[in-house]
């Protein structure tokens, strides 16, 4: 798949030293859905700010749809639509307006049809004719989205963009995420929900103290990095494992009335037959059996709390 944005070793050091990008290297394909996560002060805004042309990086490239984002500034700047993590609205202008002006800014020609349906999809069009001081907080995130969609950009970032809203929001944007993308636009977005990563993304990239730890596709990095676990419920507790299970690496519970078995579920063998034949032949009496796939929360733990 061709890629609409290139990255080559970005790094940005901010006045202080604090080096918030590590010489990020990232390709972003054209069409896909991309969910960044990483924790707070991770380097996640800074990169997408950089690549929106809002901060200036330190060393390295980025070019959109083959434009450099410095020397190409106009194009680039409208080929892609902003949604910033906070609520930076004016107070006295009314949402037509607002939306309407922005999607000028660009140099776009008046479209009442087209903004109108916008706003419908965001649920805004009975909210047209408010002041934005007038609108609650979903609603002025709502409005955001409405602004950063105006000039019908081809690359949308959507940084935070669930964060303190409420559920028919979450469940509105990503109705219109999912169609945006399926019209071609390509979806990059930060959040600290992975459940949302996880049900939307194509490809789920992981940044960490500005490095970007991997990037890979969502149901690869399930596959590589996820592990499947049989829970063992026993009848009895046990003070210790007997020594023909040793080679099955049991975790025990503290109370000995558990036992966790880790395996590959893509191997060839899980290893569980030989490993219910070895519990009987100890004699070990079963109560009950339960098992859970690693998800991708625990995968985004586990890189980062290795660093």
């Amino acid at each position: 798949m061709q890629s609409i944005i290139k990255i080559n070793s970005l790094s940005k050091i901010y006045d202080g030293g604090h080096e918030a990008l590590k010489s990020i290297d990232l390709d972003i394909r054209q069409g896909e859905i991309l969910a960044l996560l990483g924790p707070n002060g991770a380097g996640k805004t800074t990169l997408i700010s950089t690549i929106c042309g809002l901060v200036s990086a330190s060393s390295g490239s980025v070019t959109v749809a083959g434009h450099d984002i410095v020397t190409d500034y106009r194009i680039t700047r409208e080929l892609i639509g902003l949604v910033p993590q906070e609520l930076t609205l004016g107070a006295f202008d009314t949402v037509w307006n607002s939306v309407s002006f922005s999607r000028g800014l660009f140099g776009k020609k008046p479209d009442p049809v087209f903004i109108e349906q916008l706003l419908r999809d965001l649920s805004l069009w009975e909210k047209k004719d408010n002041e934005l001081r007038q609108l609650s907080g979903g609603m002025k995130r709502r409005v955001l989205i409405a602004k950063a969609l105006s000039h019908e950009p081809r690359i949308l970032f959507l940084d935070e963009p669930t964060a303190g809203v409420d559920v028919e929001l979450r469940q509105d944007m990503w109705k219109l995420v999912r169609r945006l993308n399926e019209d071609g636009v390509t979806i990059i977005l930060t959040t600290h929900y992975i459940d949302e990563a996880e049900e939307i993304a194509d490809r789920v990239g992981i940044i960490n103290q500005g490095e970007l730890l991997l990037v890979d596709e969502k149901r690869c990095l399930m596959q590589k990095l996820g592990k499947k676990q049989l829970f063992i419920e026993l009848m009895q507790p046990i003070d210790e494992l007997p020594p023909e299970l040793a080679p099955y690496m049991l975790e025990p519970s503290e109370d000995g009335m558990k036992l966790t078995y880790t395996y590959d579920a893509d191997g060839e063998r899980t290893g569980i037959t030989s490993l219910l034949q070895a519990l009987n032949e100890a004699g070990l009496l079963l109560k009950d059996m339960n098992t859970r796939q690693t998800s991708l929360e625990d995968i985004f733990v586990r890189l980062v709390s290795t660093r």
